[in-house]
Protein backbone atom coordinates (compact mmCIF):
# COMPACT_ATOMS: atom_id res chain seq x y z
CA UNK A 1 0.00 0.00 0.00
CA UNK A 2 1.26 3.53 -0.85
CA UNK A 3 2.17 4.90 2.88
CA UNK A 4 1.15 9.08 2.97
CA UNK A 5 3.70 10.42 5.75
CA UNK A 6 2.67 13.92 7.39
CA UNK A 7 5.04 15.88 9.21
CA UNK A 8 3.39 17.84 11.83
CA UNK A 9 5.45 20.82 12.89
CA UNK A 10 4.98 22.78 16.12
CA UNK A 11 1.56 25.12 15.17
CA UNK A 12 0.76 23.66 12.30
CA UNK A 13 -1.71 25.35 10.01
CA UNK A 14 -4.53 22.63 10.79
CA UNK A 15 -7.04 23.06 8.12
CA UNK A 16 -4.20 22.79 5.18
CA UNK A 17 -3.12 19.64 6.68
CA UNK A 18 -6.24 17.89 7.46
CA UNK A 19 -7.82 18.64 3.87
CA UNK A 20 -4.99 17.08 2.60
CA UNK A 21 -5.14 13.93 4.33
CA UNK A 22 -9.06 13.70 4.04
CA UNK A 23 -8.24 13.41 0.15
CA UNK A 24 -5.71 10.24 0.31
CA UNK A 25 -7.87 8.72 3.16
CA UNK A 26 -10.62 8.83 0.77
CA UNK A 27 -9.26 7.28 -2.02
CA UNK A 28 -10.61 3.93 -2.21
CA UNK A 29 -9.36 1.15 -5.03
CA UNK A 30 -12.49 -0.92 -7.04
CA UNK A 31 -12.89 -3.33 -4.51
CA UNK A 32 -13.30 -1.06 -1.85
CA UNK A 33 -9.79 -1.31 -0.06
CA UNK A 34 -7.91 1.87 0.99
CA UNK A 35 -5.70 3.37 -1.33
CA UNK A 36 -3.12 4.96 0.91
CA UNK A 37 -1.96 4.12 4.49
CA UNK A 38 -1.97 7.55 5.95
CA UNK A 39 0.53 8.50 9.22
CA UNK A 40 0.71 11.97 10.81
CA UNK A 41 4.25 11.85 11.91
CA UNK A 42 5.63 14.22 14.91
CA UNK A 43 7.66 14.69 18.01
CA UNK A 44 4.91 15.60 20.60
CA UNK A 45 2.11 17.31 21.12
CA UNK A 46 1.72 20.59 19.13
CA UNK A 47 -0.75 23.51 19.08
CA UNK A 48 -2.97 23.82 15.92
CA UNK A 49 -3.54 26.47 14.19
CA UNK A 50 -6.21 28.15 12.47
CA UNK A 51 -5.39 31.61 9.76
CA UNK A 52 -2.65 31.87 12.88
CA UNK A 53 -5.08 31.39 15.55
CA UNK A 54 -4.56 28.84 18.36
CA UNK A 55 -7.53 26.56 18.06
CA UNK A 56 -6.79 23.41 19.98
CA UNK A 57 -3.87 20.65 21.25
CA UNK A 58 -2.80 17.93 18.63
CA UNK A 59 -0.52 14.80 19.32
CA UNK A 60 0.11 12.64 16.31
CA UNK A 61 -0.07 8.81 16.33
CA UNK A 62 3.00 8.55 14.85
CA UNK A 63 6.48 9.36 15.48
CA UNK A 64 9.15 11.07 12.62
CA UNK A 65 10.99 7.69 12.51
CA UNK A 66 7.50 6.67 10.74
CA UNK A 67 8.55 8.71 7.61
CA UNK A 68 11.33 6.42 7.11
CA UNK A 69 9.26 4.13 4.49
CA UNK A 70 6.82 6.72 3.60
CA UNK A 71 6.07 7.37 -0.33
CA UNK A 72 4.80 10.54 -0.24
CA UNK A 73 5.27 13.06 2.40
CA UNK A 74 3.76 16.12 3.13
CA UNK A 75 4.51 18.99 4.34
CA UNK A 76 1.61 21.75 6.09
CA UNK A 77 3.23 25.26 6.97
CA UNK A 78 3.66 26.49 10.78
CA UNK A 79 3.37 29.98 12.56
CA UNK A 80 5.37 31.72 11.59
CA UNK A 81 5.54 30.41 7.80
CA UNK A 82 9.18 30.97 7.35
CA UNK A 83 10.55 28.63 10.41
CA UNK A 84 10.85 25.07 10.06
CA UNK A 85 12.32 22.86 12.61
CA UNK A 86 15.48 20.88 12.04
CA UNK A 87 14.15 17.47 12.56
CA UNK A 88 11.39 18.83 9.80
CA UNK A 89 13.85 19.80 7.57
CA UNK A 90 16.27 16.47 8.43
CA UNK A 91 13.17 14.41 7.67
CA UNK A 92 12.14 15.82 4.42
CA UNK A 93 15.91 15.88 2.94
CA UNK A 94 15.98 12.32 3.94
CA UNK A 95 12.67 11.31 2.14
CA UNK A 96 14.15 13.30 -0.60
CA UNK A 97 17.32 11.52 -1.01
CA UNK A 98 16.06 8.02 -1.22
CA UNK A 99 13.62 9.15 -3.46
CA UNK A 100 10.05 10.08 -2.23
CA UNK A 101 7.74 12.27 -3.84
CA UNK A 102 7.67 15.67 -1.56
CA UNK A 103 4.96 18.01 -1.55
CA UNK A 104 3.97 20.96 0.32
CA UNK A 105 0.29 22.13 1.56
CA UNK A 106 0.63 26.37 0.99
CA UNK A 107 2.87 27.77 3.05
CA UNK A 108 4.74 24.72 3.62
CA UNK A 109 6.78 26.04 0.63
CA UNK A 110 8.96 27.79 3.09
CA UNK A 111 10.05 24.64 4.70
CA UNK A 112 10.52 22.96 1.25
CA UNK A 113 12.65 26.64 0.14
CA UNK A 114 14.67 25.81 3.20
CA UNK A 115 15.84 22.34 2.61
CA UNK A 116 17.13 23.55 -1.18
CA UNK A 117 14.73 21.29 -2.76
CA UNK A 118 12.87 24.16 -4.98
CA UNK A 119 16.24 26.23 -5.41
CA UNK A 120 16.09 26.90 -9.74
CA UNK A 121 12.43 25.09 -9.78
CA UNK A 122 9.51 26.75 -10.13
CA UNK A 123 7.08 26.77 -6.97
CA UNK A 124 3.73 28.10 -5.49
CA UNK A 125 2.20 29.15 -2.23
CA UNK A 126 -0.70 31.04 -0.98
CA UNK A 127 -0.65 34.45 -2.87
CA UNK A 128 -0.45 36.29 -0.17
CA UNK A 129 2.85 34.96 0.79
CA UNK A 130 4.50 34.77 -2.77
CA UNK A 131 6.17 37.95 -1.92
CA UNK A 132 8.04 36.69 0.69
CA UNK A 133 8.79 33.59 0.02
CA UNK A 134 10.17 35.15 -3.70
CA UNK A 135 12.32 37.94 -1.38
CA UNK A 136 13.92 35.30 1.00
CA UNK A 137 14.82 32.40 -2.01
CA UNK A 138 15.94 34.45 -4.63
CA UNK A 139 16.80 30.85 -6.14
CA UNK A 140 12.93 30.18 -6.53
CA UNK A 141 10.71 31.29 -9.56
CA UNK A 142 7.98 31.73 -7.16
CA UNK A 143 4.43 31.52 -9.26
CA UNK A 144 1.73 33.59 -7.23
CA UNK A 145 -0.85 32.31 -10.43
CA UNK A 146 -1.43 29.15 -10.13
CA UNK A 147 -3.13 26.29 -8.06
CA UNK A 148 0.19 23.80 -7.64
CA UNK A 149 3.10 23.18 -9.22
CA UNK A 150 4.17 19.91 -10.07
CA UNK A 151 7.54 18.69 -10.73
CA UNK A 152 7.04 14.91 -10.53
CA UNK A 153 9.04 14.24 -7.37
CA UNK A 154 8.40 18.29 -5.80
CA UNK A 155 4.98 19.76 -5.47
CA UNK A 156 4.04 23.13 -4.31
CA UNK A 157 0.20 23.84 -3.67
CA UNK A 158 -1.90 27.74 -3.13
CA UNK A 159 -4.04 27.89 -0.58
CA UNK A 160 -6.36 25.29 1.11
CA UNK A 161 -8.45 24.88 -1.42
CA UNK A 162 -5.60 23.82 -4.23
CA UNK A 163 -4.47 21.59 -1.38
CA UNK A 164 -6.76 19.49 -2.37
CA UNK A 165 -6.42 20.09 -6.02
CA UNK A 166 -3.03 18.94 -5.90
CA UNK A 167 -3.88 16.08 -3.64
CA UNK A 168 -6.62 14.84 -5.97
CA UNK A 169 -3.93 15.29 -8.98
CA UNK A 170 -1.74 13.20 -7.01
CA UNK A 171 -4.48 10.87 -6.10
CA UNK A 172 -4.88 10.43 -10.55
CA UNK A 173 -1.58 10.37 -11.41
CA UNK A 174 -1.00 7.45 -9.24
CA UNK A 175 -4.27 5.45 -9.64
CA UNK A 176 -5.75 7.21 -12.81
CA UNK A 177 -8.81 9.24 -13.64
CA UNK A 178 -11.37 7.25 -12.41
CA UNK A 179 -10.44 6.33 -8.60
CA UNK A 180 -9.30 10.16 -8.24
CA UNK A 181 -12.89 10.72 -10.05
CA UNK A 182 -14.70 8.62 -7.42
CA UNK A 183 -12.60 10.29 -4.88
CA UNK A 184 -13.37 13.61 -5.58
CA UNK A 185 -17.21 12.74 -5.69
CA UNK A 186 -16.78 11.15 -2.39
CA UNK A 187 -15.36 14.49 -0.80
CA UNK A 188 -18.01 16.62 -2.98
CA UNK A 189 -15.48 18.90 -4.99
CA UNK A 190 -14.71 19.20 -8.72
CA UNK A 191 -13.14 16.51 -10.59
CA UNK A 192 -10.20 18.09 -12.07
CA UNK A 193 -9.27 22.07 -11.59
CA UNK A 194 -5.67 22.22 -13.70
CA UNK A 195 -2.86 23.31 -11.69
CA UNK A 196 -2.43 25.65 -14.17
CA UNK A 197 -5.34 27.34 -13.50
CA UNK A 198 -5.50 30.83 -11.26
CA UNK A 199 -5.63 31.48 -7.50
CA UNK A 200 -8.62 33.42 -7.53
CA UNK A 201 -7.38 36.65 -6.20
CA UNK A 202 -8.31 40.42 -6.55
CA UNK A 203 -6.51 41.63 -9.66
CA UNK A 204 -7.77 45.25 -10.12
CA UNK A 205 -4.58 46.93 -8.45
CA UNK A 206 -6.55 50.16 -6.20
CA UNK A 207 -4.79 53.65 -6.08
CA UNK A 208 -3.51 54.42 -2.42
CA UNK A 209 -5.24 58.03 -3.02
CA UNK A 210 -8.89 57.43 -3.56
CA UNK A 211 -9.24 61.11 -4.44
CA UNK A 212 -7.09 60.53 -7.56
CA UNK A 213 -8.33 58.49 -10.06
CA UNK A 214 -11.23 56.62 -7.75
CA UNK A 215 -14.41 58.41 -10.21
CA UNK A 216 -12.71 57.67 -13.35
CA UNK A 217 -12.34 53.59 -12.39
CA UNK A 218 -15.66 54.03 -10.73
CA UNK A 219 -16.80 55.64 -14.28
CA UNK A 220 -15.26 52.62 -16.14
CA UNK A 221 -16.59 49.80 -14.07
CA UNK A 222 -20.57 51.28 -14.76
CA UNK A 223 -19.60 50.99 -18.27
CA UNK A 224 -17.56 48.06 -18.96
CA UNK A 225 -20.34 46.66 -21.28
CA UNK A 226 -19.43 49.23 -24.12
CA UNK A 227 -16.57 49.74 -26.01
CA UNK A 228 -14.31 51.77 -24.07
CA UNK A 229 -11.52 53.41 -26.11
CA UNK A 230 -8.41 55.72 -24.51
CA UNK A 231 -9.63 58.55 -25.92
CA UNK A 232 -13.36 57.99 -23.49
CA UNK A 233 -11.86 57.09 -20.86
CA UNK A 234 -9.61 60.20 -20.83
CA UNK A 235 -11.95 62.51 -21.78
CA UNK A 236 -13.96 61.29 -18.41
CA UNK A 237 -11.29 61.63 -16.47
CA UNK A 238 -10.86 65.57 -17.92
CA UNK A 239 -7.26 64.57 -18.79
CA UNK A 240 -5.18 64.13 -22.01
CA UNK A 241 -4.46 60.58 -23.08
CA UNK A 242 -0.88 61.05 -22.32
CA UNK A 243 -1.83 62.55 -18.94
CA UNK A 244 -4.06 59.40 -18.27
CA UNK A 245 -1.43 56.97 -18.96
CA UNK A 246 0.93 58.89 -16.35
CA UNK A 247 -1.62 58.92 -13.90
CA UNK A 248 -2.50 55.07 -14.08
CA UNK A 249 1.24 54.36 -14.18
CA UNK A 250 2.12 56.27 -11.42
CA UNK A 251 -0.68 55.67 -9.01
CA UNK A 252 -1.74 52.19 -9.83
CA UNK A 253 1.61 50.04 -12.01
CA UNK A 254 -0.75 49.84 -14.95
CA UNK A 255 -1.98 51.25 -18.13
CA UNK A 256 -5.69 52.05 -18.17
CA UNK A 257 -6.20 49.42 -21.30
CA UNK A 258 -4.40 46.62 -19.16
CA UNK A 259 -6.73 47.99 -15.92
CA UNK A 260 -9.71 47.90 -17.89
CA UNK A 261 -9.28 43.98 -19.34
CA UNK A 262 -8.60 42.92 -15.57
CA UNK A 263 -11.82 45.08 -14.92
CA UNK A 264 -13.86 42.94 -17.37
CA UNK A 265 -12.16 39.80 -16.66
CA UNK A 266 -13.32 40.18 -12.95
CA UNK A 267 -17.07 41.39 -14.26
CA UNK A 268 -16.88 37.89 -16.06
CA UNK A 269 -15.86 35.75 -13.19
CA UNK A 270 -18.33 37.42 -11.19
CA UNK A 271 -21.41 36.57 -13.45
CA UNK A 272 -19.78 33.29 -14.61
CA UNK A 273 -19.55 31.96 -10.48
CA UNK A 274 -23.25 33.63 -9.34
CA UNK A 275 -25.29 34.07 -12.15
CA UNK A 276 -27.12 31.28 -15.16
CA UNK A 277 -26.21 33.83 -18.25
CA UNK A 278 -24.93 31.88 -21.39
CA UNK A 279 -21.35 32.52 -22.05
CA UNK A 280 -22.89 34.94 -24.67
CA UNK A 281 -24.36 36.89 -22.59
CA UNK A 282 -21.65 37.05 -20.34
CA UNK A 283 -19.19 38.22 -22.94
CA UNK A 284 -21.36 41.05 -23.87
CA UNK A 285 -21.88 42.28 -20.42
CA UNK A 286 -18.54 42.06 -19.19
CA UNK A 287 -17.59 44.42 -22.78
CA UNK A 288 -15.53 41.66 -24.50
CA UNK A 289 -18.53 41.21 -27.15
CA UNK A 290 -18.39 38.15 -28.05
CA UNK A 291 -17.79 34.50 -26.42
CA UNK A 292 -14.75 34.06 -28.57
CA UNK A 293 -13.11 37.01 -27.08
CA UNK A 294 -14.05 36.42 -24.14
CA UNK A 295 -12.98 32.90 -24.06
CA UNK A 296 -9.01 34.09 -25.63
CA UNK A 297 -8.60 36.83 -23.04
CA UNK A 298 -10.11 34.24 -19.87
CA UNK A 299 -8.17 31.35 -21.12
CA UNK A 300 -4.98 33.28 -21.51
CA UNK A 301 -5.13 35.32 -17.84
CA UNK A 302 -7.04 32.75 -15.52
CA UNK A 303 -5.76 29.69 -17.30
CA UNK A 304 -9.22 28.21 -18.04
CA UNK A 305 -11.84 28.23 -20.23
CA UNK A 306 -15.37 30.38 -19.16
CA UNK A 307 -17.47 27.38 -18.97
CA UNK A 308 -14.21 25.25 -17.16
CA UNK A 309 -14.43 28.19 -14.64
CA UNK A 310 -18.04 28.13 -13.98
CA UNK A 311 -18.08 24.16 -13.47
CA UNK A 312 -16.05 24.50 -10.78
CA UNK A 313 -18.48 26.64 -8.85
CA UNK A 314 -21.24 24.05 -9.27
Amino acid sequence: MHVVGAVLPDRVEVFDLVIGLQVFAAARLADGTKAYEVRVCGNGATTAMTRGQPSFGMRPSWSPSALENADTVLVPGGQPPHHAEQWVLDRVRQAAERGARIASLCTGAFTLAETGLLDGQRATTHWLACAELAERYPNIDVDPAVLFVDHGSVLTSAGSAAVMDMCLHMVRNDYGAEIAADTARYLVMPLQRDGGQAQFIPRIPRPTDRSALQPVLEWIEHNLERPLAQTEIARAAGLSVRSLQRHFQDQLGTTAQQWLLHARLDRARQLLETTELSIDQVAEASGFGTAVTLRRHFTSNVGTAPRAYRNAFR
